[in-house]
């Protein structure tokens, strides 16, 4: 057991007594958390996650109780874990892992409810029938990750016009999501000269593989494609980029935070806020067939003045004034 679930169950039994503990576990809901990376590595999403659930009137310990399912990175887990929260009669599932997550809750039941939190297309995935009318058991959160992508190329253009060897690295893992990403980005690629150089990771060791393509082949900037392997993995891959000397677009604050150049995407706050309401939003009875699924629509853009000064870039100040925050 993880020592955050750990803490999670002494600290309830710590406020209502081992018998209360019992009775109360016997009558809140339960919701399953379905994770595809390890939880240490969501930060701050968790935390997003359980402020919607408090605005939505549920509280972890108090009156909701939260079942935590982690993949650690290995996709081919997240079936087993699906089941096992259906064995355990979860009031709803929330798929928190993306995709692959809600595609695998999804297989594992049909009457459950199940909210998700994904990048892609909930229609095209196959999760739901229409985003305002979804029908089945499923419902959710979709950002603009993998639409705004094209922007982020833009970005990079405007930060570097003659670049043109530009690499992009995506999931194999995750085909649906990466190969609307590069549906999205190929086209405006051809548009403005940029030849695009796809690399593909799921673990750590494609990683070092595509890093090592990146310097053999002279890559004059790279973009990140969304994933949460790569969100989890964050630090890593903004720090190996600034050891090549390579400007790099991502999709979330974490990687800027952790060196990157910039990022431009959904705000994780308000994304996995949406996701805890609509969490609670199932726990107070709706059914997932009446919620459309909401589209979050807050994006932000942030610059690393610092990274750009170590990198040698000047960023022009059409693109730092449209910056909601400057990194210094």
């Amino acid at each position: 057991m993880r020592r955050r679930d750990l803490m999670f169950l002494l600290g309830g039994a710590a406020i209502v007594g081992p018998r209360a503990a019992r009775a109360q576990q016997s009558t809140v809901p339960v919701i399953g958390f379905l994770g595809t990376t390890a939880s240490d590595q969501y930060g701050g999403r968790l935390d997003a996650f359980h402020q919607g659930l408090k605005e939505a009137g549920y509280v972890a310990g108090r009156n909701v109780a939260i079942e935590y399912r982690w993949a650690e990175n290995q996709v081919d887990r997240l079936p087993a874990l699906a089941a096992e929260l259906v064995q355990r009669r979860v009031s709803v599932i929330a798929a928190g892992g993306g995709t692959l997550a809600a595609l695998a809750a999804k297989a594992a039941t049909t009457s459950i409810p199940i909210v998700f939190a994904v990048a892609s297309d909930p229609v095209e995935d196959g999760l739901v029938v229409s985003l305002s009318r979804p029908g089945g058991n499923l419902t959710g959160i979709a950002n603009q990750n993998a639409e705004v992508g094209p922007k982020r190329l833009e970005m990079l253009h405007e930060l570097l016009p003659k670049a043109t060897a530009i690499g992009v690295l995506v999931n194999p893992a995750n085909p649906k999501l990466s190969g609307q990403f590069l549906s999205e980005v190929r086209p405006v690629a051809a548009s403005l000269g940029m030849e695009l150089r796809v690399l593909q990771a799921s673990n750590d060791r494609d990683l070092d593989a595509a890093f090592a393509t990146l310097a053999e082949i002279r890559a004059e900037a790279l973009i990140v494609g969304p994933d949460v392997f790569f969100n989890s993995h964050s630090a890593q891959i903004a720090e190996r980029a600034l050891r090549l000397g390579l400007p790099a677009a991502y999709q979330y604050r974490g990687f800027v935070v952790a060196g990157g150049l910039m990022s431009y995407g959904a705000s994780e706050t308000e994304y996995y806020r949406l996701f805890g309401g609509y969490v609670g939003k199932i726990l107070d009875g709706k059914k997932p067939a009446d919620l459309p699924v909401v589209q979050s629509t807050k994006l932000e853009l942030l610059i690393n003045i610092e990274t750009a000064n170590t990198l040698g870039i000047a960023v022009p100040s059409a693109l730092s004034g449209r910056a909601d925050e400057l990194m210094e």
